[in-house]
């Protein structure tokens, strides 16, 4: 069953609200500096003082769902959105429980547990990436969201093949990711990460190699 926008923008909402409220309870009991960035061996490698290591995830997401709310008024192609607005809605909500997610695991090292930040973050990105390829081959052509080169923004034919190519490209990147699991060090970021950039150059020369087939030059 599909959601509606005032429903989703609820749920995204609740979302944020729950990062604030979960920063403010576990303030107190967090230390004065908090752990606030990995490397790639998941040791910690940056801090933040308290205010900001707590709040600035929840802040960043505050700005998504504001940027959420907007650009399905402000895209000069808002009807093309209107025609893939549950992907676009259930892609947002899925970034923002990303987030939430990555702001549990920053919460709960601090408060003393120890893990493999980057083995945690594998399963999630993965789904991600995944989600990403299922929502590309549904995008219709817009301005803000989906593989936006010269040439896709210029053609609906070019735009509609670029995303379908694209789509499947994120889909073997979301599978690749996920064996990062079996990874440590260093390995787990390349195969999470690196399968990404490659897909994400690949669409641009793609688009227009499109372009120049279908004789739009």
């Amino acid at each position: 069953m599909s959601l509606t926008p005032k429903i989703s923008a609820v749920i995204n909402l609740s979302l944020v609200v729950i990062a604030f409220v979960t920063g403010v309870v576990v303030y107190p009991h967090l230390p004065a500096l908090v752990a606030s960035h990995w490397n790639a061996a998941g040791d910690v490698n940056g801090y933040l003082g308290k205010f900001w290591g707590v709040f600035l995830l929840p802040i960043i997401m505050l700005g998504l769902l504001g940027l959420y709310l907007i650009i399905p008024k402000i895209d000069p192609l808002k009807a093309n959105l209107k025609s893939f607005r549950n992907y676009y809605d259930g892609l947002w909500t899925l970034i923002l429980a990303f987030m939430l997610y990555v702001f549990g695991l920053q919460l709960a090292w601090n408060l003393g547990a120890r893990f493999d930040f980057g083995h945690a973050l594998v399963p999630a990105l993965a789904v991600l990436w995944y989600v990403t390829g299922v929502v590309l081959g549904k995008v219709k052509r817009n301005w803000f969201m989906g593989i936006r080169t010269p040439w896709t923004l210029s053609s609906d034919a070019v735009w509609d093949k670029t995303h379908a190519f694209g789509g499947k490209l994120f889909k073997i990147a979301a599978v690749i990711s996920l064996l990062g699991i079996f990874f440590r060090g260093g390995l787990v970021i390349v195969m999470v990460i690196v399968p990404v950039l490659i897909v994400a150059v690949a669409t641009v020369p793609y688009s227009y190699v499109v372009y120049r087939k279908l004789g739009l030059k």
